[in-house]
């Protein structure tokens, strides 16, 4: 980030650091769940997001130099077709006319629809690099979402008859709090790399894209922060937090 503009743009390093904070976290809390191995993934895209952010914004001199000398031998051409045109002999009627003309405005065209191709090429094949990142992090969302689908709190202050085939939810009401809590972390931090992509990428498409995956890590963090709400009630009609903060402190010989 510039020194004096500090917080107008997103700072490729400290996302990183927050995922590998956020992976130390879930490690050390949940070692043997596969969320801390989603987390490691999201942690590889961040650091490939760095790299992508940078190679998206640099331009392509060798594109650009090669479409100056396109766009130039294409208007070379023009010019030089232009040069060799004979003036008719004698007077042409106005059916004639409009022939050239209509002749002339479709070759006017057609050099204006290559020498627009050439000059957004650039655009479209970084644009093409950004969808493809964003549509990574689009799957890791619902990935997220998938871990947090089975974790229902009401199965903890309610349990049932379980058959065959119910989740085994072994989780107290605290380390499911703090689970849940990480998937929202996890799905925040998704939609600031797909942001990060983008920053000084400033096309339509691509933004438009990243936007739909920060709106897709939002909901999904909706739908997970009720359950929170529900297990912060369950919590508060059973016991104390804090009591259930030193029960889960509690060593085996206390």
């Amino acid at each position: 980030m510039s020194g004096n503009m500090p917080y107008q743009f997103l700072d490729a390093e400290e996302v990183v650091r927050t995922i590998d904070r956020l992976g130390m976290r879930i490690a050390e809390r949940f070692p043997s769940s596969s969320l801390s191995r989603v987390c490691r993934q999201l942690l590889s895209i961040a650091k490939q997001a760095k790299a992508r952010s940078v190679q998206i914004a640099r331009p392509v001199w060798s594109l650009r130099l090669l479409t100056l000398l396109v766009v130039l031998a294409i208007l070379g051409v023009s010019a030089g077709t232009l040069t060799t045109l004979e003036l008719p002999s004698r007077q042409i009627n106005l059916l004639e006319f409009i022939q050239l003309l209509e002749a002339a405005i479709n070759d006017l065209v057609l050099i204006g629809a290559a020498v627009f191709f050439l000059f957004t090429l650039e655009t479209r094949i970084k644009r093409r690099r950004a969808l493809a990142a964003i549509h990574e992090l689009r799957s890791i969302a619902h990935i997220i979402d998938m871990h947090q689908l089975t974790k229902d709190p009401e199965r903890i202050a309610y349990r049932g008859m379980e058959t065959a085939s119910s989740p085994r939810e072994k989780m107290t009401v605290f380390e499911l709090s703090r689970y849940l809590d990480y998937c929202t972390e996890l799905l925040s931090l998704t939609g600031k790399i797909a942001a990060l992509h983008v920053q000084n990428f400033d096309d339509s498409v691509a933004l438009a894209s990243a936007s739909e995956v920060e709106s897709l890590s939002t909901g999904l963090s909706r739908k997970i922060w009720q359950k929170i709400m529900i297990l912060h009630a369950i919590g508060g009609e059973q016991r104390p937090a804090s009591l259930v903060v030193r029960e889960e402190s509690r060593s085996p010989a206390e």
